[in-house]
């Protein structure tokens, strides 16, 4: 019995060995893509050399600017020495010297008025005019009556030398004489009387004709013409306002009082300087001509009184004003603008500016502070130069750029108001 045996083994199939070569085509892409960003990488990394070579080189180069770029701008003023006045300053109001309420002195018509509202006048200025007639008529009667009794009396005096004679002659009784004596003297009597009453019939006349009794503004008409006016009106006709001088009355702490009173008993003649309520603006200058006997206990205050010129009629009556009074002067002090003065809890200080334009805090002492102005009394000399505007980014050493050196403070007469 043959047995056959088939020792061949089975070869595979297409479809089996094409699966066992595809895993080794799927690395190829991996590969590449692993090799382009090592490439990348190396190409970035030779750029970031060069960048950083040519950054050093360009920062070598330009070393100065960047240092210069480092500097703080600032701007400073150069301390000198100057005068600075001491001032008290109050509130004041404005005041009128005299007011005038302009009234009838006889009662009539008002016919006419001689001003405009608001006309400066002057003094013995026609200002209006009441019907005169009345009083005329009146100084006539007056007249007359005179000229009556003037001639009765004359009648009397002669009548009086006849029985003088005749009473020498025993002629008539002694009764009849002294008769005659009191009726010369009766007519007498009269006379002045009459003569009183042309007086005042010429008053009368002559009050009918207001006149301005000071120099100043006419206020607004309160009266017009063809209105009767009396002379008990409580209004009046217009006021008269002086303007030119004014006063102005201002109040001042009582514990200043000590630095008016020296200069006045000496005869110092004090300066006062009106302005605005803002305190912007210089209306005028004036002088301290009074003050008050008395200090007002419920506010602690005394009164001063002051008068301008008011040429330029800045000063309004019943306008609110700030007053400063000049009670001193400090000579030779050395001046810094108060916008360099620093403080802290230790100390007050300014920025000097050093010849290396580095800064330097440099401790100081104050002696007066006046508006834009601040006189030194220890810490600076005259010439120095302090930071005035951008001192929140400076410390000590710091280096500055300074625009505005030598700008300097205010004099004293010039210093701006606080």
């Amino acid at each position: 019995m043959n047995i056959e045996r088939n020792d061949s083994v089975p070869e595979p199939s297409p479809t089996a060995a094409g699966d066992r070569r595809e895993p080794r085509r799927s690395r190829w892409p991996w590969l590449l893509a692993l090799a382009a960003v090592g490439v990348t990488i190396f190409l970035l990394a030779a750029r970031g050399s060069k960048d950083a070579a040519s950054a050093d080189k360009s920062g070598k180069a330009g070393g100065k600017s960047a240092a210069s770029a480092r500097a703080v701008p600032v701007i400073a003023a150069t301390a000198r020495k100057g005068d600075v006045g001491v001032y008290l300053s109050g509130l004041g109001t404005v005041t009128s010297l005299s007011t005038v309420t302009v009234r009838s002195r006889v009662d009539g018509q008002l016919v006419s008025v001689g001003f405009q509202e608001g006309q400066h006048v002057k003094e013995g200025d026609l200002l209006a005019q009441i019907d005169p007639r009345p009083f005329e008529v009146q100084l006539a009667q007056a007249q007359g009556q005179l000229a009556k009794d003037e001639a009765a009396l004359k009648n009397a005096q002669l009548d009086l030398e006849r029985y003088k004679v005749l009473i020498e002659q025993d002629s008539i009784p002694r009764q009849q004489l002294d008769t005659q004596v009191a009726t010369v003297n009766q007519f007498e009597g009269a006379i002045e009387t009459d003569r009183a009453q042309v007086d005042s019939a010429k008053l009368n006349l002559v009050y009918s004709r207001i006149t301005s009794p000071i120099t100043g503004r006419v206020g607004l008409r309160l009266v017009d013409p063809g209105n009767m006016v009396h002379a008990s009106d409580a209004n009046g006709m217009l006021v008269i306002t002086q303007l030119q001088p004014i006063a102005v009355l201002f109040t001042i702490p009582a514990d200043q009082l000590p630095q008016v009173l020296g200069p006045m008993r000496a005869g110092k003649k004090l300066e006062v300087d009106a302005y605005d309520r803002d305190f912007k603006k210089k209306l005028g200058t004036g002088s301290l001509i009074a003050l008050d006997n008395q200090i007002d206990p419920t506010t602690g205050t005394v009164r001063l009184k002051a008068v301008f010129p008011n040429e330029d009629e800045s000063l309004f009556p019943n306008q609110f004003v700030n007053a400063r009074l000049l009670v001193d002067t400090l000579h030779g002090v050395v001046i810094v603008p108060t916008a360099a003065i620093q403080r802290s809890p230790q100390s007050t200080f300014v920025y000097a500016v050093k010849s290396d334009d580095t800064v330097d805090l440099r401790p100081v002492q104050i002696q007066l502070t006046e508006g834009e102005d601040t006189a030194i009394r220890q810490g600076l000399q005259a010439g120095d130069v302090v930071v005035v505007d951008g001192v929140d980014k400076l410390q000590p050493g710091s280096k500055v750029s300074v625009a505005g050196a030598g700008g300097g403070a205010k004099a004293s007469g010039e210093a701006a108001a606080p």
